[in-house]
């Protein structure tokens, strides 16, 4: 395309002001480009400012602030406008006075006790870092040439995208473009180039500093994984479900594990099977669709390039709240749909075994809350899995009322037994999916399967024992412990080795 006259959109505000935010949205549009920070050079130049890739922005982009106003900022382009993200604090004296009287002025405004923590975690705050006088400085000069700038706060921006962006556009005299609305996670080629600097600092606020370091992932890969949370793809470190989410709330929520193998996820048909009827046995409304559901785990996996050895956490939660509380007539706002993947091996030692103990720790009956419903409240498993811990075993095996055998915390259970394979009625435990299979590839090998009631002597005393879930695949016990004393020793545990 020829290059033609240009009508700038010039967005002036404070650090840490969502301005990144905004100039993604208006680089969705087919007739905007866009530049970050183009004064940024020059301010460095000019006041001296430290920073760690200073120098390396000066030998690289034009610090002359004449030129940059007259050749970068109303240069000719290929497109009708052009959007120039502007920290207030960059605008020096003896600048053209074009920069304030040509095109359009949005200031973008934030709360400085928002601002403050943000700026802190990368940067000491001071007057002269924040701009914030500089921001009401321009205000009213451009008041003064009659040119009263769009105002735009940056909170009614977070609470309602779409309606500020319409308003915004409006007031700019150019048609709104659905396409502002969202963008793919990650680096853009229209960073500037301190912006990689400024997304890897990181600096715990003083008020929630933590004493512990930081810990080692056990797949360092990880690190850099993206998330699917609400309707977008996120990064790690930003994949977070609001305060008032149901998950929060009240652990309400249901879930599914899945496996991915050679590019396909196994038995995706059913695990989602379980999440709507899970949903619906919970009363959850306002679901995504079984179609929706599925383009948001292709579509994370995809982006993360994990088409093998990988596992998803999906959740579906009753979704955020409008105001703290229980009662799901405050869920106006529709579920909150999660895809958590992971680099992530079988989590137990599938070759050696496994050590199991035998939990305190009853669990649910359908009575009080039906274990056929994969919910996230997990704290009678959880419980469970700390006795586990406390005997240095993989997990706890855990009994129903009357004493028989259930499952493990995390598991279904299978044994042997002289040729017959054995699991326990499914009446106090999840159905599993891998259970589903084992049972279906046992009668497909014409052995033979019984499903009951199964106490814990037989397990002491079977030929075999494996368990079965999607996060470990199968994995046989090479022993059982009877967990007779909470505290027992590494000595009273070998007694009980079988």
């Amino acid at each position: 395309m020829a290059e033609q006259e240009i009508e700038v959109i010039h967005s002036w505000s404070a650090p840490r002001s969502l301005s990144t935010s905004l100039m993604y949205s208006f680089a969705q549009r087919d007739n905007m480009e866009v530049l970050d920070e183009p004064l940024y050079p020059a301010f460095l130049r000019v006041t001296g400012f430290d920073r760690p890739y200073r120098e390396e922005i000066l030998s690289k982009i034009e610090s002359d602030g004449n030129k940059v106003v007259n050749e970068v900022i109303f240069g000719p382009g290929g497109k009708k406008y052009r959007y120039c993200k502007h920290m207030a604090k960059q605008r020096l004296p003896g600048l053209p006075d074009d920069l304030m009287k040509k095109g359009k002025h949005i200031l973008l405004i934030r709360n400085p006790l928002d601002i403050l923590p943000s700026f802190d975690k990368v940067v000491p705050p001071s007057f002269k870092e924040l701009g914030l006088a500089d921001l009401v400085t321009i205000y009213s000069e451009l008041c003064e040439l009659g040119k009263s700038p769009v105002i735009v706060d940056a909170a009614d921006l977070q609470q309602d995208p779409e309606a500020t962006l319409r308003s915004l556009c409006e007031d700019l005299d150019i048609p709104f473009q659905a396409t502002m609305l969202r963008w793919e996670a990650g680096p853009k080629p229209i960073d500037g180039l301190w912006a990689k600097w400024w997304r890897n600092v990181r600096k715990t606020s003083s008020l929630l500093k933590s004493p512990l370091p930081e810990p080692d992932l056990p797949v360092p890969a990880n690190k850099n994984l993206l998330a699917w949370v609400g309707d977008e793809i996120v990064p790690r470190d930003d994949a977070k479900v609001s305060v008032f989410d149901s998950i929060v709330q009240g652990g309400d929520g249901v879930w599914e594990g899945l496996r991915v193998y050679n590019g396909k996820v196994f038995k995706l048909e059913e695990h989602l099977d379980r999440l709507f009827d899970s949903a619906k046995a919970l009363a959850f409304n306002n679901i995504p669709t079984r179609e929706e559901v599925k383009q948001a785990i292709f579509r994370t996996l995809i982006r993360n390039g994990m088409l093998d050895n990988a596992h998803i956490r999906l959740t579906l939660t009753r979704g955020k709240k409008v105001t703290s509380g229980m009662s799901p007539a405050f869920n106006l706002y529709g579920c909150t749909l999660i895809v958590l993947p992971e680099w992530k091996p079988p989590v137990y030692d599938n070759t050696h075994g496994v050590n199991l103990v035998t939990a305190t720790t009853r669990r649910n009956s359908p009575n009080n809350l039906d274990s056929k419903i994969h919910h996230n409240n997990l704290l009678n498993n959880i419980l469970a899995k700390i006795e586990g811990n406390n005997a240095n075993t993989a997990d706890a095996i855990m009994l129903d009322k009357d004493g028989y055998v259930s499952e493990t915390n995390a598991t279904n259970i299978f044994l042997v037994k002289k040729g017959r394979v054995l699991t326990p009625h499914a009446d106090y435990c999840l159905p599993g999916i891998t259970r589903a299979t084992v049972m279906e590839l046992v009668v497909k090998e014409n052995l033979v399967l019984e499903e009951r009631r199964i106490s814990l002597s037989e397990f002491h005393t079977a030929d075999e024992v494996w368990t079965t879930g999607t996060m470990g695949e199968i994995t046989p016990a090479s022993s059982l412990l009877e967990l007779l004393f909470p505290f027992c020793t590494e000595t009273a545990k070998e007694d009980y080795l079988l």
